[in-house]
């Protein structure tokens, strides 16, 4: 309908524009050339009619193609509700046994959910400007298989659902041939960026967000969970953060939790096993120069919980504070 009013409104200007530009030009050459011609008022209004019609039929075609235009640019900027984004499991990207890490099968998701987010207007480079950003609360990622070196394959991604604080978003790890590698699922909050406090996430050009919820996609996975940890979990590595640590937040990076944590298992055990799934909470932030501390504890024969948690300057291990907890659950390597 704006459209529409805006094509109208384009017509109705361009065609009083001509009308005012031609009368004026006709005219002053009808004074110009009276006397030299023999040029009478009756030949002024037969040249001038004449003239009107060639100027409405250019006008009309000049609303056409701008509404031509309109239409094309509105039919442009009309987005669906799932994104779908191609990847490819590079090699340096792939382990021993030439299948993807899951540390950047965890990037490729939060790529796409980024892409997903720039494309409808609520994108981090959007938040940036009014002092907000994303952060992630909890991620769980459940896998059948993990792409192999050089395959291509496509990550799907949705809001399921949205609300004042949080909104949940999922994903699809799609393979060439239209199977499913695994699902993932994901709970974000916005926060100001100077503050750090959670924000209203509707507020943002009028809960525009609201019209990309998908509830009827399905996610054939759990939801993630806060990954109770058990009480007896024992110390197993503590590590200092560094540069490459860092994301553009400033904080330490959603994924390299997830990297971090994988590495306490030595290489010979992924000969054997491989991750079935991986359920992360983040509870609070890590910067540059903290040092990380992990404990773990077996939840059953497959499933391993994992706490972290974090110190500065001569804080003991006992002091630390918790930034997450994750739980971990591997199957068999296939042969």
């Amino acid at each position: 309908m704006a459209g529409s009013a805006n094509v109208d409104a384009i017509k109705m200007a361009n065609a009083i524009l001509f009308i005012l530009l031609s009368f004026f030009g006709v005219s002053l050459s009808v004074r110009r050339n009276k006397g030299r011609f023999g040029c009478n008022e009756s030949r002024f209004f037969s040249d001038f009619s004449s003239h009107m019609g060639v100027i409405y039929k250019k006008s009309s075609k000049f609303a056409s193609q701008k509404q031509r235009s309109m239409e094309q640019q509105t039919q442009q900027y009309t987005l669906e509700k799932v994104g779908r984004y191609g990847f490819m499991a590079e090699p340096f990207h792939c382990d021993f046994n030439a299948q993807l890490m899951l540390g950047h099968l965890g990037n490729h998701m939060l790529n796409a959910a980024d892409f997903h987010s720039s494309d409808r207007g609520f994108g981090m480079l959007y938040l940036n400007t009014i002092h907000k950003t994303w952060v992630l609360s909890r991620l769980a990622i459940e896998m059948e298989r993990m792409p192999r070196a050089y395959e291509r394959f496509d990550i799907e991604t949705w809001v399921e659902n949205a609300v004042r604080f949080f909104t949940n978003r999922n994903f699809a790890v799609v393979a060439s041939d239209g199977s499913a590698y695994g699902y993932g699922r994901s709970v974000w909050a916005m926060i100001d960026t100077e503050t750090r406090q959670p924000q209203n996430l509707l507020d943002i050009h009028d809960g525009s967000l609201l019209q990309y919820v998908d509830r009827e996609k399905p996610c054939p996975i759990n939801k993630g969970t806060r990954a109770p940890i058990p009480s007896h979990a024992e110390w197993m590595r503590s590590i200092a953060t560094n540069y490459s640590d860092v994301d553009m937040n400033g904080h330490i990076n959603s994924v390299k939790y997830i990297e971090h944590i994988l590495d306490l298992w030595p290489l010979d055990w992924y000969k054997y096993h491989a991750v079935k799934r991986f359920d992360v909470a983040y509870v609070a932030e890590a910067h540059a120069g903290d040092v990380l501390h992990f404990f773990g504890s077996t939840v059953d024969n497959a499933t391993f919980a994992i706490r972290v948690t974090r110190t500065s300057g001569n804080q003991s291990r006992d002091e630390g504070i918790e930034v997450c907890r994750c739980h971990v659950s591997f199957v068999d390597h296939e042969s």
